[in-house]
């Protein structure tokens, strides 16, 4: 996949002693912080481990819409926020939004 050429590109470069921001696979130079792996054993414990709506969880939407009200000034509701797993499901979504 692209993907993974970019990655195995951006890891060449790295070897080369080249200044790299691998964007490719999104994956962290940092261990998981202890509040998130905390947060994500609680859902777990919770029997949050289903997928979740399409358009992302209504709560989430709210936070969303709140968090740009406060400190962007953006007016929204939830109807208009739209969350997904991931770049490539979001570039897909905005592509076949417009076609």
């Amino acid at each position: 996949s692209a993907t993974l050429a970019m990655s195995q590109m951006s890891a060449e470069l790295k070897a080369q002693g080249v200044d790299v921001i691998n964007l490719s696979v999104g994956e962290p130079d940092f261990n998981t912080p202890d509040h998130i792996k905390e947060d994500a054993k609680k859902a777990i414990d919770d029997n949050f481990s289903r997928y979740s709506p399409v358009p992302g969880y209504p709560a989430l939407r709210n936070a969303i819409v709140e968090k740009l009200k406060k400190e962007n000034g953006l007016e929204y509701t939830a109807a208009q926020i739209s969350c997904a797993n991931g770049a490539k499901q979001s570039v897909c979504n905005a592509v076949l939004v417009l076609v």
